[in-house]
């Protein structure tokens, strides 16, 4: 995808963190953009703090665990702007534990939001793509833990597995076309991941904070220092930019996570190595 002016991008996840990030630059270089958030005060002051862009950004609510809201959004942004060009499949959550104590209500939401949200997002826009022929890209949110996961991630580790498995499928399957794809592979950056449990719905068991998360009490402190060191949301939309312009697959935002990710495909290799 090299033309960005006057097309549309479409953002789950798109009211904070990453996802705002990538809608500013977005609409910096004279893009559409589509907001899609679960969180309707965040998705407010999103809206409050781009409307000098005027009728290039528009918003709406969605719980994209839910594939009707889904396809709702997905319809409202077309019927907004005409034709969607950039789907950014971003929005996450996430629940720590040991596997075996996590509930099964959280292994359905942290599925349902980050991989088959990802899923209905490619399902719902690779046929407007194909179909309108100008082009397009996917950006798969994933992490640097799909790839080099830690203990007490069973969930979202479990999910940034299956969006990277996901996203190589399908670049795959449209190589050679007009319609890119690109999986983000985050370390740690600024974002209110650290208090996602605001928005886990009722069905699912309700709102929560790390607070009253005693049982991994010394993990959330870890990950608190971590979030509050990392990187600023506004440092990632050049990476993501330059890997959809040269259709480049993988986007790492931390080269030092390379080791990790090294040392585990040496364990993997490992098994080969049984053989000799």
């Amino acid at each position: 995808m090299q033309v960005f002016k006057d097309r549309t991008a479409f953002i789950t996840g798109g009211a904070g963190g990453i996802g705002l990030a990538l809608a500013r630059a977005f609409l910096d270089i004279g893009m559409n953009v589509m907001l899609v958030d679960i969180e309707q005060a965040a998705l407010d002051a999103a809206m409050h703090g781009l409307a000098n862009h005027g009728g290039r950004v528009a918003g709406t609510l969605c719980d994209v665990s839910v594939t009707g809201e889904l396809e709702r959004a997905a319809a409202e942004a077309i019927a907004t702007f005409g034709k969607v060009h950039l789907v950014c499949n971003n929005a996450g959550v996430s629940r720590a534990g040991p596997v075996e104590r996590v509930a099964a209500s959280d292994w359905e939401w942290v599925i349902g939001v980050n991989l088959l949200s990802t899923v209905t997002g490619i399902r719902l826009f690779l046929p407007h793509m194909r179909a309108h022929g100008e082009g397009g890209h996917f950006v798969n949110t994933a992490s640097i833990a799909g790839l080099a996961p830690g203990a007490l991630s069973g969930p979202y580790a479990a999910t940034k597995f299956g969006i990277i498995g996901v996203s190589e499928v399908l670049a795959q399957e449209l190589d050679g076309s007009n319609i890119g794809v690109s999986v983000l592979c985050p370390s740690m950056v600024r974002t209110r991941m650290v208090d996602n449990g605001r928005n886990r719905p009722e069905r699912f068991g309700g709102s929560f904070g790390l607070a009253g998360d005693v049982a991994n009490a010394e993990r959330n402190a870890r990950y608190l220092a971590a979030n509050a060191a990392g990187l600023d949301p506004d440092t990632v939309p050049p990476m993501v930019l330059r890997a959809i312009r040269e259709n480049r697959l993988y986007v790492f935002t931390h080269p030092d996570t390379r080791a990790a990710v090294q040392a585990r495909f040496d364990r993997v290799m490992m098994g080969f190595d049984a053989f000799d």
